[in-house]
């Protein structure tokens, strides 16, 4: 029977917490949904920063892939205030500039 208790009382807490949390998302000015699409998009931007030093060694279809990617990022990173980022901005702004000389270099082939 105290196992119960404590079962329903751990439960409790829990769902008190996730409320909790839920609500400060929502104070902040962000949606829940927007939020977790931007914890999981951490994930996404540290494999676009990998991939971004290698800017010279893509080849075209890989720089397209990069391009799609890169925009999904910046759509989300876009929805959330940047003090929470602000620890991800070196490489958003590495993600960023490899961005812009890609579109640079395919705008730059299809004006030739």
């Amino acid at each position: 029977m105290v196992i119960l208790y404590i079962l329903y009382l751990l439960i409790f807490f829990i769902i008190a917490m996730i409320g909790t949390i839920c609500v400060k998302i929502k104070l902040s000015g962000m949606n829940i949904k927007d939020f977790i699409d931007f914890i999981l998009a951490i994930n996404d931007l540290d494999n676009l920063y990998v991939f971004s030093k290698k800017n010279k060694e893509m080849t075209e279809h890989e720089k397209v892939i990069f391009l799609k990617e890169a925009e999904k990022i910046f759509s989300i990173f876009e929805k959330i205030p940047s003090m929470i980022w602000e620890d991800e901005y070196a490489k958003y702004e590495q993600v960023l500039e490899t961005y812009k000389n890609i579109r640079v270099l395919r705008w730059a082939d299809a004006n030739v």
